[in-house]
């Protein structure tokens, strides 16, 4: 069984067992937290969902928060103006283990849901003024 779940603005094609490199989630090494959006569901009987598919999630185990490879970003203006800048950035990534997809039965499951650093930011925001 497989499922495709939506996490960080992309999408990932997932099976048990898979490591996965997401954007930067708020959780720490060893929390169990559940993807709550799935696209599709495949196996015997695939149920592709519009937009997601109800009642179903992808739980994964966080194994680490780690930096991705570093890109760098070269300007140059030719000509008169010679001039140049380099600038390099390491993104902020999370290593998670998939460890269950559930079809259905994801809302009983008491599992945090995966939420990103920016959500947890705005959350935490709202609950302070509230």
């Amino acid at each position: 069984m497989f499922a495709v779940l939506k996490t960080g603005g992309k999408q990932y094609t997932v099976r048990e067992g898979d490591v996965l490199r997401v954007e930067k989630l708020a959780a720490s090494a060893g929390d169990t937290i559940q993807f709550n959006e799935v696209l599709m569901i495949g196996g015997d009987t695939p149920v592709v969902g519009a937009p997601t598919v109800a009642d179903a999630a992808v739980q994964a185990t966080v194994i680490d928060q780690i930096k991705g490879d570093k890109t760098i970003h070269f300007v140059k203006r030719r000509r008169k103006h010679s001039s140049q800048r380099t600038k390099g950035h390491r993104q902020q990534l999370t290593l998670v283990r998939i460890t269950g997809i559930l079809a259905s039965g994801a809302g009983a499951t008491g599992v945090a849901p995966a939420t990103g650093t920016a959500a947890a930011r705005r959350a935490a925001h709202e609950t302070a003024t509230a």
